[in-house]
This record gives C-alpha cells, structure tokens and sequence, in this order.
C-alpha cells in the first residue's frame, strides 16, 4: 500500500477549460482494463515538455521531441500503457508515427499535431492495430471531467491513481491547475517509468512554456528516485490552454506569474511525492536534505549516494538505526576534497553525528523510533557552503524484488 497517499477522488480534480479527455479499453496488453488515453487540446494551447535523459529512449519520446520541433501547434496526445514500445528500433519509430497519423486523420490534424506517449514493457513491438482500434471509443468518451479516469488509465504497476488539482485567482479570474502521473519502479526521472501531464487554462505566453517546464521538473520529478532508474520514456509535460480571460503573462517574474507557478509546483511536488510514496514495495517515505554545500550539484550528489544506497535503503526498510550506512554514502558520493570533520548528520530531530563521529549524546533507541516512523527526514550538513537541496525517496522492500521479478507475468 502506498504510504501516506489519500486516494484521489474525481469530485476533487478540477476540469481545466480547453482541454477534454477519453478513456478506452483498448487491450494493449490484458483485457478488460483501461489502457488507451487521448487528450484534446483547444486551439492556441501552448505545450512546453521534459523527456529523459537515457540515451536509449524510447520510440514515442523521439517523435515527441521531433513533432514539437516541428512547430505545429500541439492540438492531441495519445496515451498507451503495457507497452513502452522503447527498444524496438525503426519499427516502434513507425508505429508511434502511424498511431499519431491515425489519430490526427480522424481529428483533421497534421500528424505533427499529435504527442505520443508509451508506458510498459520494453523491448516488445507496439501492438498498435489494438491502440488505433481503440481511437474511437476513447474519442467518444472524451470530456472535461475525465481525469481520475485517465490517471487509472496511464498506470502499470502503480497500486493506485496519482492526480491532483489546484485553483488561484489571477487578474480577478479563478485560474485551474490539474495533472495526473504515473511511476512506482524505474525511478530516477533526471530530466520511472514515469509519465506526467499537467495543464492550466492560464494565459501564458507560449515562449515561457519551454523554461517554465523544466524548472516545475528541476524542483518535483527531478528530485525523486525510488531505484535509480533512469526510464526509457520519461516524460513531463505542461500544458496551457490560454482559455483563463485574465491579461496574458508575459513574465513569471511577476506577481501574477509568481501565483501561477507557485500553483504549478505545488501540483507537481504532488505528483512528484505521490510516485515515491507508491514506489514499488514502499513502506516509508524519505527525504533527504543536503545543507552546506559548495554547490547545489554537490548537495545533489550526497542526496542521491544516499538515497540510492541498498545499504542505507534496506536499513529504512528494517528500521534498523545502521547509520554508519549513511555517513559511508556521504563519503563515496564524490566531493573529492570533503572534510569528514565537518560533517553533521541528522535524523529527524536526533543528532547523530558531529564532526564525522557520533553524537556524545546519541543513543540507538533514538535513532529507532525515528527509523520506525513511515515519514523520515534525514539532513547532512557539509560545512562547505551555503547551498541546499532535497530529494525524496523510499525504502527497499521484499516486495519490490517480488514485483519486479514477476513484473511481466
């Protein structure tokens, strides 16, 4: 079960004018479940996108990126689960594209108008007669209020919807902010498998979608890892259909921009914790501060040696206080000059080590009640600078050896 995450209810997710969504049971991969989504986007909607950095990405996010580029206003997405469709070479290229020309003739669009999106098992062959089959009853179903449906949608081994919706007042106008995920194993977005759509009917100009969409990514999805798995298909998008009658905001340095983007990030972190705190066999979620460093890369690189560790991870799980684990990560994670004598280490509220050593005062029954908690927050201080950073992950259980060995069965 995921930790701490409430179930998101359909009455909570606002819909977002300028933008419908459809839902079908296409049998991309087992029957009778929702597999297939499309999104449909009014025109003038601005789309900005993040993909992964793996070098092997899959079919779909390479026609994304070329589509975009493309410079065709961005007018539908097509979504499939069980199968990335990632590995398959010149084919998968080919059925992403005849996907996005299927969906685009029965749209009246170009074929660059449409985003694909793949989510699954890698290296199989897309069974796209199934998903272009599907075209039409996910378009019938297509409406507003559809986004629970689609967070269900978009799932592989998630054990339960990611969604969330905010509202702020901008300009006299109440402005929407609603997205959905998914990612429970494959975790490591750097920009698992993971997947994100979040839209607003704010007034943006299109110019500010490209930046504003990697720094939302830069401060949620790009500061959670449950493995360390960087996917073939992550991918973060953001959309603005402009529908909102408030000025257009042409810089979000600006009160009104400073509002949207908060709205945004909050909705993002959301999504961002709600994968984590679903990681595959989580039973506790951690975050992990870094304080005191030369540079916020630094700060990043002790976070993530720490929170990739299957040492310190399996400790998490056991509630076992070994924290020499954590210090041990500290020390490989790659700061060449690092003085271990400056080093503080945190948990929660206990401090249990000072100058590279013990606490005098730590006792071990201190460290296991907070290891015994299901929300642990860690924090090392560096002594170096004045940057700071936080990642967020969880633990190794049983269960994530289990689900990830039967993950294709």
């Amino acid at each position: 079960m995921p930790v701490n995450l409430p179930l998101p209810t359909a009455d909570a997710l606002f819909p977002v004018p300028g933008l419908s969504l459809g839902i079908a049971e296409a049998g991309v991969r087992k029957q009778n479940r929702k597999d297939l989504t499309v999104m449909l986007l009014a025109p003038g909607t601005a789309v900005g996108a993040v993909f992964t950095r793996n070098r092997f990405c899959a079919a779909p996010v390479q026609v994304c990126r070329n589509h975009l580029a493309s410079g065709h206003g961005i007018r539908a997405i097509v979504v499939n689960t069980g199968n990335a469709n990632a590995g398959t070479g010149e084919e998968g290229l080919r059925r992403a594209q005849a996907t996005c020309a299927a969906l685009a003739t029965r749209l009246g669009l170009e074929p660059h108008q449409v985003l694909p999106f793949s989510t699954g098992v890698i290296m199989e062959q897309l069974p796209y007669d199934r998903v272009i089959a599907g075209l039409p009853a996910a378009l019938a179903d297509a409406c507003a209020e559809n986004w629970l449906r689609a967070a269900e949608a978009i799932m592989t081994t998630d054990t339960q919807p990611k969604a969330a919706s905010r509202q702020v007042v901008i300009g006299g106008q109440t402005v929407t902010v609603t997205g959905i995920a998914k990612g429970a194993g494959m975790i490591r977005p750097n920009m698992a498998t993971m997947l994100g759509f979040v839209a607003t009917d704010a007034n943006l100009a299109p110019d500010l979608l490209p930046a504003l969409t990697k720094a939302l990514a830069d401060r949620s999805f790009n500061r959670v890892t449950v493995d360390g798995d960087t996917s073939t298909n992550d991918s973060f998008l953001l959309m603005a259909t402009r529908q909102a009658q408030h000025p257009q905001i042409t810089d979000m340095t600006t009160a009104e921009g400073q509002a949207l983007e908060a709205a945004l990030l909050e909705v993002a972190q959301y999504l961002a914790h709600a994968m984590v705190r679903d990681g595959e066999g989580a039973t506790k979620f951690i975050s992990i501060q870094v304080d005191g460093g030369k540079t916020r890369d630094e700060c990043l690189k002790v976070a993530y040696a720490i929170a990739h560790s299957p040492l310190v991870k399996t400790a998490f799980f056991a509630s076992d206080p070994n924290l020499g684990r954590i210090l041990a990560a500290v020390g490989y994670a790659g700061i060449d000059d690092l003085d271990q004598s400056l080093i503080e280490l945190f948990l929660d509220d206990v401090h249990v080590a000072t100058r590279g050593g013990r606490h005098p005062a730590y006792q071990e029954q201190d460290g296991a009640r907070v290891m015994a908690q299901t929300e642990i927050r860690v924090r090392v201080e560096l002594g170096r600078g004045s940057w700071s950073d936080t990642v967020w992950t969880c633990d190794f259980s049983h269960d994530y050896v289990t689900i990830n060995a039967d993950y294709r069965s």
